[in-house]
């Protein structure tokens, strides 16, 4: 009677260095800003990939984002809770027939535009009068001017 021979395989073996790199992006701490924002209490803080330009005045916040292609329809901002959310979504056709064009039919031999979107979600540095917000799109650029709230000044508590 002839037995099989089993050929066990040397585990593969992994670098310290690789063991280390590997833990960081498994540590929270290290993988909050990896994943798209830190998170508190349900709330993240940060959060998206549209990049943002924030700027404070003695009497506004000043949001500056660069959406270019998008147009005042496509983007949607809110502020709830101090949290100022802005979304920009693009749709574009698929259809990939044939169409008319101002110089007549086009014929497409590539179409790598497509649809998207991108968005932010951000912690305010202060208070603002969401009432008071104004939003202006000029050249691809969102500029958010929201107006501090006086009355959300920092308060003393006595104590009893």
């Amino acid at each position: 009677m002839a037995r099989a021979m089993i050929r066990r395989q040397p585990a593969p073996t992994v670098h310290p260095l690789d063991r280390f790199v590997q833990g960081l992006f498994r540590d929270p701490f290290f993988n909050a800003g990896l994943s798209g924002g830190l998170t508190i209490n349900g709330t993240t803080l940060d959060e998206g990939a549209l990049e943002l330009d924030i700027a404070e005045t003695d009497e506004a916040i000043v949001v500056h984002a660069s959406v270019p292609g998008f147009k005042r329809e496509d983007i949607a901002i809110d502020i709830h809770d101090g949290v100022l959310s802005i979304t920009a979504t693009l749709t574009e056709e698929t259809d990939e027939s044939d169409s008319e064009g101002e110089s007549g039919t086009l014929r497409y031999h590539r179409r790598e535009r497509r649809t998207g979107s991108v968005s932010r979600r951000v912690a305010l540095p202060v208070a603002v009068n969401e009432e008071a917000a104004k939003a202006t799109l000029v050249d691809g650029v969102l500029e958010l001017t929201l107006p501090k709230d006086s009355g959300a000044g920092p308060r003393r508590i006595a104590i009893n």
